[in-house]
């Protein structure tokens, strides 16, 4: 049975987990959990080591799209596949804050 989240679940590198078929249907927790879809994720691990909630945090790089981990292959197949502009949810996440990017997303009805 297909779960209704009942919050915004943001990964390390913007992808909304909350819209995620494979969330929706248990198959992943999200990265920010122990069942993650993709354990070996480069994003996750810089973002582990240095602290950060989402890369949106990263002050290495004014530009992420600067980022070899966002821009990646694997990065890349995820974006496509999950049809999510990983970048902009950053860029609108380094905007206005994280809380208020979910509460976008709640108002949109896309959580």
């Amino acid at each position: 049975m297909e779960k209704k989240p009942s919050d915004v679940i943001v990964a390390y590198c913007g992808l909304v987990c909350s819209n995620c078929g494979a969330y929706l249907k248990e198959k992943c927790a999200g990265c920010h959990s122990d069942k993650p879809m993709y354990r070996n994720c480069k994003m996750k691990a810089c973002a582990i080591e240095h602290g950060y909630i989402t890369c949106a945090d990263c002050s290495d790089f004014t530009d992420l799209k600067v980022c070899k981990k966002l821009n990646g292959v694997v990065s890349k197949l995820f974006g496509f596949v999950f049809r999510t502009d990983k970048m902009e949810s950053l860029r609108r996440i380094r905007e206005i804050g994280l809380e208020k990017f979910k509460e976008e997303k709640r108002k949109e009805g896309k959580i």
